[in-house]
């Protein structure tokens, strides 16, 4: 007899869930989850390496619990004169919202975002038992600060997630929307900048606005820019009064001494780390020209990829792309498909297949 989810006590509001995931396939040229493909550079690997090396003979006693030498380090790389009580980190910016959710969501509490934004809040939300509130966006998945602040105002959500640039849009986001989201808002704001490092200088960072501010929180990844999806580690910055409260539901000793060793290794070289955004910021704008050259229709981004519409069957699309080993992203917005910005050679690969299918539909 098999067994299926149905014949398990699962909480009733998970059944019919499905689990967030991206496609894995093992092909020449991936390009859908929007990590950064350039490998981490040798001297940096090589100083992460001894770093772990060095903790290895103390994995029989638990990490630092507050694993402080790790959020100066970010504090550091963050500026805007933060200090390492203002900061907090886990493994992946997901853990860091599941903790945000945590604290300040759950039953009876609600948490809103303004869709199409990142799917795993919705499952994130929902896994700590809050109800889930989707705003609405405006032409181009732009937002405005009246129309943001008003939605804010009649859902009058417990938690609100600004995505900044959005995912999977590529949507800047103005910190005047912050703003008027938090004048708005009664509960924690969250501003998701895991993409912060692609954006233009000019937008700015939500990280100017923390002052005064103890509902504002600001969230950030090293799985993009850094390079460093694979070790798990995210960050947020807040006031110190947040981060107490993040303690009250985080597990004990939750960042492994080989998570802090290598995260901290890798923030001594940030500006090596940092080296290949320039060239990635190439080629996404390679990809917006390179697209819209072929008659589809890309959106403003200030990320790592690229959202296009005026795809016919972007099943079908994905497909074939995927048949020339091109892996890119069906995000379920209908005529639409995203694609990270990779190495030129990669970006190369992703563009020369796509032309060739569009020539073939015409």
């Amino acid at each position: 007899m098999t067994v299926t989810l149905d014949d398990l006590p699962l909480r009733d509001d998970l059944r019919g869930q499905t689990p967030y995931g991206a496609p894995q396939a093992p092909l020449a040229i991936a390009l859908n989850v929007n990590e950064n493909t350039h490998p981490v550079p040798p001297v940096v690997a090589d100083d992460i390496a001894r770093s772990v090396a060095e903790v290895v003979a103390g994995l029989n006693r638990y990490p630092d619990r507050e694993f402080y030498d790790l959020r100066e380090a970010f504090a550091g790389y963050l500026g805007h004169d933060l200090t390492a009580e203002q900061i907090w980190a886990a493994n992946g910016s997901n853990e860091v919202l599941q903790h945000v959710l945590q604290a300040f969501g759950g039953p009876g509490r609600t948490a809103m975002g303004f869709t199409p934004t990142y799917s795993m809040y919705t499952l994130l939300a929902r896994g700590v038992g809050s109800e889930w509130i989707a705003g609405t966006r405006g032409e181009r998945f732009e937002m405005s600060p009246s129309d943001a602040a008003r939605q804010v105002r009649e859902a009058n959500p417990d938690v609100v997630f600004l995505c900044s640039p959005n995912n999977p849009t590529g949507t800047p986001l103005s910190l005047d929307v912050v703003e008027a989201v938090y004048e708005a808002s009664r509960g924690i704001v969250v501003v998701d900048e895991a993409y912060a490092e692609f954006a233009p200088a000019e937008s700015g960072t939500a990280l100017s606005l923390l002052p005064g501010r103890e509902r504002l929180l600001v969230s950030r990844t090293m799985s993009k820019a850094f390079a460093f999806a694979g070790a798990r580690v995210g960050y947020l910055a807040a006031d110190p009064v947040v981060i107490d409260a993040l303690r009250l539901v985080r597990l004990p000793y939750h960042l492994s001494a080989v998570t802090q060793a290598a995260a901290l290794a890798a923030l001594r070289h940030s500006e090596e780390m940092l080296r290949t955004v320039a060239d990635i910021v190439l080629q996404r704008d390679r990809i917006s020209e390179g697209v819209a050259a072929l008659g589809y229709d890309p959106y403003r981004t200030g990320s790592n990829f690229v959202l296009f519409g005026g795809v016919a069957d972007a099943r079908a699309v994905w497909q074939k792309l995927y048949d020339r080993g091109v892996l890119v992203r069906d995000v379920g917005i209908p005529g639409h498909l995203r694609v990270s910005a990779g190495t030129e050679a990669e970006t190369t690969a992703f563009l020369d297949a796509l032309r060739d299918i569009t020539a073939e539909e015409n």
